[in-house]
């Protein structure tokens, strides 16, 4: 992903008639949303829009008037499956108008970092609507790049990167690719064809992935739900796959509960790290990822976050 948008801003992509970086180049980021996408562009001095994700998707009423509007908004972010953190899955309307929607850059592009394709915590999958298919049926082709891996699938560190895309948008990229590296690693590739052999394969591997996660997911919904259920001072999505949770407290209030938290000895995530350039203007969100502490530790790490949850509630209201 880093690699596309840097090809993007240096030698421009299909459709387009200048480099990105020739001009004032700015990206939609739905929020909360994923860290590592606003790492890359603040890194590359692209300016980011945050829109509002809701439980459809990204707030298309919000995103459709900023892309026909100005010709320098060349791109949104969407994790479109188990959203990063909210858990979501984008509907098919969303899927739909994303595809059909007017730009004013003609050479718009939605990077769609599918990361979580295979990452059920259940039986049941959540269905995403393909965008290579909706772009083709809407005349966009070449608007939608596509990425995943197999990251959390295979080893860390050792997983492989995918891109898909228009037969346009490939030839862009092995161009400049075959620039930078003779060939990809062949022998790793090899690794993961013999260890998973098909797509069915990763499938029963997923299955036993979610053996280990599912439980300690229910656990943070369990605590939450007889800690802080029915008292009004947070809520929090019940995601169906991915890695995580997003809390959400009352205004004013994430960064005091991640403070205090960090101080009974339980780390979370920033406050405000679901935001471009960490700042949540409501100091409300908090993702929570229970996939790497044991079954006991996520329980009691979530008893010690409802008790500051509450705790800081209480400071937060006698301080307005």
């Amino acid at each position: 992903m880093h690699d596309s948008v840097a090809r993007a801003l240096s030698h421009g992509v299909p459709g387009g008639d200048a480099p990105w970086g020739k001009g004032a180049t700015k990206f939609l980021c739905p929020v909360p949303g994923y860290d590592r996408h606003f790492a890359i562009c603040d890194h590359l001095g692209i300016a980011m829009i945050p829109v509002q994700m809701d439980a459809r998707g990204p707030d298309m009423d919000a995103v459709e008037p900023l892309v026909v509007s100005d010709p320098a908004v060349k791109g949104i972010w969407l994790v479109p499956k188990y959203s990063n953190p909210t858990g979501i899955t984008l509907d098919d309307g969303v899927v739909d108008r994303l595809a059909r929607m007017p730009t004013a850059a003609r050479d718009f592009r939605i990077m769609w970092d599918n990361a979580y394709a295979v990452h059920d915590l259940g039986d049941g999958s959540d269905k995403l609507k393909s965008i290579f298919a909706a772009c083709q049926a809407a005349g966009t082709p070449d608007r939608a790049l596509l990425f995943g891996s197999t990251s959390k699938i295979s080893f860390a560190g050792a997983g492989l990167s995918v891109m898909g895309g228009s037969d346009r948008n490939l030839t862009w990229m092995v161009q400049h690719m075959s620039k930078r590296t003779i060939g990809p690693d062949k022998l790793n590739q090899l690794r993961h064809v013999r260890f998973f052999k098909d797509f069915d394969g990763i499938r029963v591997h997923m299955r036993a992935h979610a053996k280990i996660l599912a439980p300690k997911f229910d656990a943070v919904q369990q605590v939450l739900e007889s800690e802080l259920g029915g008292l009004g001072v947070a809520t929090w999505t019940k995601p169906r796959g991915g890695y995580f949770v997003s809390v959400d407290t009352l205004d004013g209030c994430a960064k005091e509960i991640v403070s205090a938290a960090a101080s009974a000895g339980v780390k979370l995530t920033e406050a405000g790290a679901t935001f471009p350039l960490g700042k949540d203007a409501r100091n409300r969100n908090i993702r929570i990822a229970p996939s790497f502490p044991t079954l006991p530790e996520i329980t009691k790490a979530m008893e010690v976050f409802s008790v500051c949850v509450k705790l800081a509630t209480i400071r937060c209201s006698s301080s307005s």
